[in-house]
């Protein structure tokens, strides 16, 4: 045991030496490398010289001389081209024919109207006709107290509208007597007590109208 172990420690010790060899060897040459790549530039660098040629700079054509002007020549002008604007025109001949006449459409007549109708037979027609004594209609004894104590007097005229009854509707004073009192008092007893037989139109009993006065007098 011991023996082998003396066997493998000289073994350990030759590989070390070997590989020490070989560090040696490797760090040799990587540093005589380096010192001839150091020197080859230091050698480059001296000996390389960079010349420049030096260009000559072209200089530029002299101008030209300069030719004198030479004006152009002015443009033919032609004369005026001469017209003759008075020319006699030719000579227009009219004739002057006169239309042919309008054709005569003959229109055929218009229809005769027949004559009118004969209007309706008329009735008898009467105005309305009192049926009192129109002299009673207002007595001394209808004369306003107050008129008669004054002794006033005078004449109204009056309108009545009488219906198809023959009696009156309304009562209008037409022309006064000068005192109010006097003209109230007469529509007022006429519309009481006149009668009437009322007017006719065409047979037929219509409304109409009757016109008189009435005089009032102070008794003796």
């Amino acid at each position: 045991m011991a023996y082998a172990d003396q066997k493998m420690s000289g073994n350990k010790l030759t590989a070390f030496i070997v590989v020490l060899l070989l560090h040696v060897f490797l760090l040799y040459a990587l540093v005589t490398g380096l010192a001839y790549e150091a020197a080859k530039k230091v050698i480059n660098k001296v000996t390389t010289v960079d010349i420049k040629e030096e260009v000559k700079k072209e200089e530029p054509p002299p101008p030209p001389p300069e030719q004198p002007k030479v004006e152009a020549p002015p443009p033919p002008v032609a004369p005026p081209v001469k017209i003759n604007v008075a020319t006699k025109p030719p000579p227009i001949n009219t004739v002057s024919v006169a239309p042919p006449p309008a054709p005569v459409i003959a229109l055929p007549a218009a229809p005769v109207a027949p004559p009118p109708a004969p209007p309706p037979p008329k009735g008898p027609t009467r105005a309305p006709e009192p049926r009192n004594n129109p002299g009673d209609w207002a007595t001394t004894n209808d004369y306003p107290s107050r008129a008669l104590r004054e002794e006033r007097a005078g004449t109204t005229g009056f309108r009545v509208t009488v219906g198809t009854n023959g009696r009156v509707v309304d009562c209008v004073i037409t022309s006064s007597s000068g005192h109010a009192d006097l003209d109230e008092a007469t529509c007022k007893n006429v519309s009481r007590r006149a009668r009437f037989k009322p007017a006719l139109e065409n047979g037929q009993e219509v409304q109409s109208t009757y016109s008189n006065r009435i005089r009032w007098v102070i008794p003796d």
